[in-house]
Order: C-alpha cells, then sequence, then structure tokens
C-alpha cells in the first residue's frame, strides 16, 4: 500500500476479530510512532502497551466512548513527558502527530486502531494517571485501540472544496 493509498483508506475501527496482534507488529507500529515530527526534535513521547483486558477494562470506568477496548487486542497509551519540552506546549501537536503515525503504520500493516482521546479531559487524565502509575512529569495524552477489524469499514467521500480557500478567506 503507497502512503497515499494508506492516508485515504485508513478508517477508525471499534469492533476487533479474535485474531491476535503480534509483538513485532506492535514493535513496528511503535518504531513508525517515533518517527512522528517533534517542535525541536523534543521527542516527548513514551508508549504502555496494555494486553491485560482488566487493565484495559478499567479504562472504560472513566472513558465513556472506550467499549471498543473490550474487543481490542492491545492498546497504546501515548504520554507526554514534561521534562523533555523544549518548546513549552508544544508537547500537544507532537503526540499528535504520533498517534496519527500509530494509525497510519497500524492500517498500512492491515491493523485496525482507533484514537481515544484522554486530554485535555481531566477525569480521563486522573484515571489514566492513576491506573498506570505516572510519574509527577508525565501527561496522559491518548489511547489507541488496536487490533484486527471484525468487518470491512465502508470508505466515505470526504474531499469537499467547499472547504478550500486560496490567499485568503
Amino acid at each position: 500500500m503507497d502512503a497515499i493509498e494508506c492516508l485515504i483508506t485508513r478508517r477508525s475501527v471499534r469492533d476487533f476479530s479474535e485474531k491476535e496482534v503480534e509483538d513485532k507488529e506492535i514493535m513496528e507500529i511503535l518504531k513508525c510512532a517515533m518517527f512522528a515530527p517533534s517542535a525541536g526534535n523534543q521527542r516527548p513521547w513514551h508508549f504502555i502497551v496494555i494486553r491485560d483486558k482488566e487493565t484495559m477494562s478499567k479504562i472504560t470506568q472513566f472513558h465513556p466512548h472506550a467499549a471498543m477496548l473490550k474487543t481490542a487486542k492491545v492498546a497504546i497509551a501515548v504520554i507526554a513527558d514534561t521534562t523533555a519540552e523544549k518548546h513549552q506546549g508544544y508537547w500537544v501537536q507532537d503526540c499528535s502527530a504520533c498517534v496519527q503515525n500509530i494509525l497510519l503504520a497500524a492500517h498500512a500493516l492491515g491493523v485496525g486502531s482507533v484514537w481515544l482521546g484522554i486530554y485535555p479531559r481531566e477525569e480521563r487524565m486522573k484515571g489514566l494517571s492513576a491506573l498506570l502509575n505516572l510519574p509527577e512529569n508525565t501527561i496522559p495524552f491518548a489511547v489507541v485501540a488496536i487490533g484486527y477489524p471484525a468487518k470491512k469499514i465502508e470508505q466515505p467521500e470526504r474531499f469537499d472544496k467547499t472547504r478550500i480557500h486560496f490567499e485568503k478567506w
């Protein structure tokens, strides 16, 4: 699959099959995550790979839109380390780019995924920090549910010329 096809055909997957996701695939996904652009090359991200079903189930207790973790085979928590900040506040963009790389790498490998926002919701941040025993200098940013799709997802048309402006609005 080329890059353009990967970008256009990636979908959020919320229902996963029973097929396991291998460690080598997770490592490849995380390698791609670490190649995301980062302000000043600060790379403030850390990752927690979660396979434990009980831990994933506990996330659904403080995240109201995380039901897909019940069928996901693995989840990756993306955590920002504020001590790595060279440019204050840019960790949000850095971690966003990192999550996008996770989603695209998973899709390129034939694996489904969906981005579960944690930051900036206080109750989700507190819940994930406590559940994963995060250090003080970290901010939980997102959880990505991962697994093989249970079914094919329709490809909607999303290109909209009315959203494009040249030079000025």
